[in-house]
């Protein structure tokens, strides 16, 4: 979940901009990434170009084929899955270090985001919400490690995915498991919270497993 190595100046805001771009959607799965394409988009020659995009290979953005170039790596079915397991382990643990530090202003933020997600009729924005109100959880754990390995994580996904995960899963039954979990956050029940958290993602994991296995079919 990301690479800690350190990449030349100029080879920084290219891999920046390419990352946004896959993870926004405006380059999709399987599109190739032409260095000197990318090179005259940004005023350099390829050599920071290819920096950038074996960064992106080494954070899983991109796929480098050999005497083939770049393409925008697709997330495979099992991907999916696997990174829902991390999702548990992660985010219980981010709502665990939440819950105590939590304030009025913190609940009445989350409220107001599930009052605004009911309003929504479309998955796309369902999908938003849902990323919204999880974000709003988190963010008193003081840990911006936590987060942002977090937030690496739903990148990955990609925009795509997220709204097929978001299909499956519907409105009723997710917004009704946001509320039970903000409830428990509320009165302080850091165990009750946690364990409703953990079975909101894992059924969130059971209906989009089902639901590849029928795209599978």
């Amino acid at each position: 979940m990301g690479d800690n190595r350190t990449i030349r100046p100029t080879a920084e805001p290219i891999y920046e901009a390419l990352k946004e771009q896959i993870i926004e959607g405006e380059l999709a799965p399987g599109e190739p990434l032409r260095q000197d394409e990318i090179a005259r988009q940004h005023g350099v020659s390829k050599i920071p170009v290819r920096e950038a995009l074996l960064k992106l290979e080494v954070d899983g953005y991109v796929l480098m084929r050999k005497n083939r170039g770049a393409i925008v790596r697709e997330v495979t079915a099992e991907e999916i899955l696997h990174i829902m397991d991390i999702r548990v382990a992660l985010e219980c643990k981010a709502l665990e270090l939440s819950i105590p530090n939590m304030i009025a202003s913190d609940f009445t933020a989350a409220w107001a985001i599930l009052d605004e997600y009911s309003s929504q009729t479309e998955p796309a924005h369902w999908s938003e919400m849902n990323i919204r109100f999880h974000q709003a959880l988190y963010e008193p754990c003081s840990n911006p490690l936590l987060l942002q390995m977090i937030t690496d994580l739903q990148q990955r996904i990609g925009p795509q995915l997220r709204l097929l995960v978001t299909q499956v899963s519907g409105l009723e039954r997710p917004q009704e498991e946001h509320k039970a979990i903000l409830r428990a956050c509320e009165t302080g029940c850091i165990e009750e919270a946690v364990d409703l958290l953990r079975q909101h993602i894992q059924t969130t994991k059971k209906e989009t497993a089902a639901q590849m296995r029928r795209g599978a079919a």
